[in-house]
């Protein structure tokens, strides 16, 4: 039996990773996936406000969420988060790292920064996945 659903049993995600990482050691011997976290707190109140969340993975730095306030953008804030992201995935021995943003988040953002555009895809009418990649040196 297989179904559908918009409300996973919370098992799956788990099942789901190990037994990809299960699969991906047994074809290359290698189990060394890992979340990447930088969190940025608020300077007035020391709340937890927002940060990166990704992964390492076999060589490659997935960015797979960044979010920042506005009161924390354009302050330098997200450069150093991401600088930091990329620095710890440096040390993990990433090469490479890829995300997908959208055409009205901050493409401009990510290319000041070193990464290059890979592939668009257009979905909603005027808006486009952006696949992005950078080359990793320490």
């Amino acid at each position: 039996m297989i179904t559908l659903t918009d409300d996973p049993d919370p098992r799956l995600e788990d099942m789901l990773g190990d037994g990809l990482a299960e699969y991906n050691a047994e074809q290359t011997r290698l189990r060394d996936g890992r979340p990447l976290a930088v969190q940025a707190f608020d300077p007035d109140s020391g709340e937890l406000a927002g940060g990166i969340l990704g992964r390492t993975s076999m060589g490659l730095f997935f960015l797979d969420l960044f979010y920042l306030p506005r009161p924390l953008r354009r302050g330098g804030v997200g450069s150093q988060a991401l600088r930091m992201a990329e620095a710890e995935a440096v040390r993990r021995g990433c090469t490479a790292a890829t995300l997908v943003t959208v055409s009205f988040q901050a493409p401009e953002f990510y290319a000041c920064h070193g990464w290059v555009e890979f592939g668009r895809i257009a979905t909603l009418p005027g808006v486009e996945r952006i696949f992005m990649r950078k080359t990793l040196t320490a």
